[in-house]
């Protein structure tokens, strides 16, 4: 496995606002199609990995950020969602970016899981819609230069 499909699942599991986003087992059925219901066209992916990259500057920077993300850990994805956009700075990113922090807190992980699945790569926590996984394999070569644009700059 190379280091940056193993830097992928990583991120698929900490998303940059600092909440577990996929565990495998412990996924809620809700969030499971919740993943699967989202909708993935190139506008949509665009303004996701825009904000990956600005919202994980910001989470990472702050001083609390461990403590923040046990803490999500344990929300709700709703919850989740409510402290992204009661969070002056997290609600401009997503404001900014065209999204609503379900929109960020579902389809990070939907598009992340959708790109690894049309790279062949078969976890049991790799889930992707049909729809998801057509439109990553269409469209691989640009969504996996624009992630790994936004996750090198991460590093």
């Amino acid at each position: 496995m190379s280091r940056r499909t193993l830097l992928s699942i990583v991120l698929l599991l900490v998303s940059a606002s600092g909440s577990i986003v996929a565990q495998g087992a412990q996924r809620s059925p809700e969030a499971r199609q919740a993943i699967l219901d989202f909708k993935l066209t190139m506008p949509r992916a665009e303004q996701l990995i825009a904000a990956i990259g600005e919202m994980t500057k910001y989470v990472v920077s702050l001083p609390d950020y461990p403590e923040r993300m046990r803490k999500s850990a344990s929300l709700t994805p709703a919850e989740q969602a409510a402290q992204m956009e009661k969070d002056p700075k997290s609600a401009a990113i997503l404001k900014a970016h065209g999204l609503t922090g379900r929109d960020y807190l579902v389809g990070v992980p939907a598009l992340r899981m959708a790109v690894l699945a049309a790279e062949g790569i078969a976890m049991p926590n790799v889930i992707a819609s049909d729809a998801n996984l057509a439109f990553a394999k269409a469209n691989l070569v640009q969504l996996k230069a624009k992630m790994e644009a936004v996750d090198g700059a991460r590093r």
